[in-house]
């Protein structure tokens, strides 16, 4: 026989209705002693709450969403990993939709996870103005944004200020001596504009003169045929600026093919901190997102403010930390 609600509140000396109120976070507030021997007889008993009543009454899916734009870039699994991770220890399953840079299909996840009734919406938008803060809005669910700017006006947002990362980067550069540092972008998103104002930020502030800036796509393959273009000119940097570990890597192997010796013939500074950037060879220079940090506390808001119902539009931004490593020319120890 399945436990019950009834049985619960048996064990504890209560009502069922103060086991609905623990189960449910409210709406009445239940005395300490009372939580407690509530709590306890949940764990005796074993008890799980029946999900699909609960979604008859609410009218929502006892689950979340949530839509990246790549799949297949390890930050964004990384992070795709942690929200996983801190939503399923909240009670939560987590429904990941894969848009792999397509806004139409990233749309069609969003429709999805509407008409599926979940509770609330975690997104990395694939491109601006795609729809998704009007879609929750229409539809009553909540949202929270990560990594990439979707509205401010409407939903919260989590992310790595990318514009003084970027900046500490390209100091870093500086400190090293270069002055003729130039800079690889990504696609026209949030996160890589403001990694190219912090990399003209840090310029500025020295007096120095932009180098070139070349625009591409976030994958190996972009950043390793955005090498020649970079350096093309009489005058080649010395150093480049890279938006996203990715791209480095993929211009590591390209400096290699053309002969070029990283550091000594051109630094590199990249932008991520994904897993794989310390295998490069020489070990990869990268400002590291803080995607633990980021990945939970969007989980955290996200639930508030399912709970209470009301949303908190904004940004909070999060701070990356310099790993140094070989390929801007400090230690390339392991």
């Amino acid at each position: 026989m399945a436990v019950t609600r009834a049985d619960v509140a048996r064990l504890a000396g209560t009502s069922p209705a103060l086991v609905s109120y623990v189960i449910n976070g409210g709406p009445r507030q239940v005395a300490p002693a009372t939580r407690a021997r509530i709590e306890a007889a949940i764990a005796e008993l074993g008890y799980r709450p029946n999900m699909s009543a609960r979604s008859l009454r609410t009218n929502r899916g006892h689950a979340l969403g949530m839509v990246i734009p790549d799949g297949a870039n390890p930050f964004f699994a990384e992070l795709s990993a942690v929200i996983e991770a801190a939503a399923f220890a909240r009670g939560y399953p987590l429904f990941v939709g894969n848009a792999a840079g397509d806004p139409g299909r990233e749309q069609a996840y969003v429709r999805s996870f509407i008409d599926r009734r979940v509770e609330g919406l975690l997104a990395i938008s694939s491109a601006w103005e795609t729809g998704i803060a009007d879609a929750c809005e229409q539809a009553g669910m909540v949202l929270v944004a990560l990594d990439r700017i979707i509205d401010p006006a409407r939903c919260t947002h989590v992310l790595c200020d990318s514009v003084a990362g970027a900046q500490q980067a390209v100091d870093h550069l500086i400190g090293h001596g270069h002055r003729r540092i130039a800079c690889l972008s990504g696609p026209h998103v949030s996160t890589a504009e403001d990694r190219v104002q912090g990399y003209r930020n840090a310029l500025a502030a020295k007096g120095l003169p932009e180098g070139v800036i070349v625009r591409t796509d976030f994958g190996g393959s972009a950043g390793y045929h955005a090498l020649a273009e970079l350096t093309a000119g009489p005058n080649p940097p010395t150093a480049v600026f890279v938006t996203s570990d990715l791209q480095a890597m993929g211009m590591l192997r390209a400096a290699y093919d053309a002969g070029l010796r990283v550091p000594d013939d051109l630094a590199v500074v990249a932008f991520d901190g994904i897993e794989y950037s310390r295998y490069t060879r020489p070990g990869l220079t990268t400002m590291v997102q803080p995607a633990r940090r980021m990945g939970e506390l969007a989980v955290d808001l996200l639930l508030e403010q399912i709970e209470s119902r009301t949303p908190d539009p904004g940004i909070i931004r999060l701070d990356a930390e310099l790993r140094t490593r070989g390929s801007c020319g400090c230690s390339d120890e392991f």
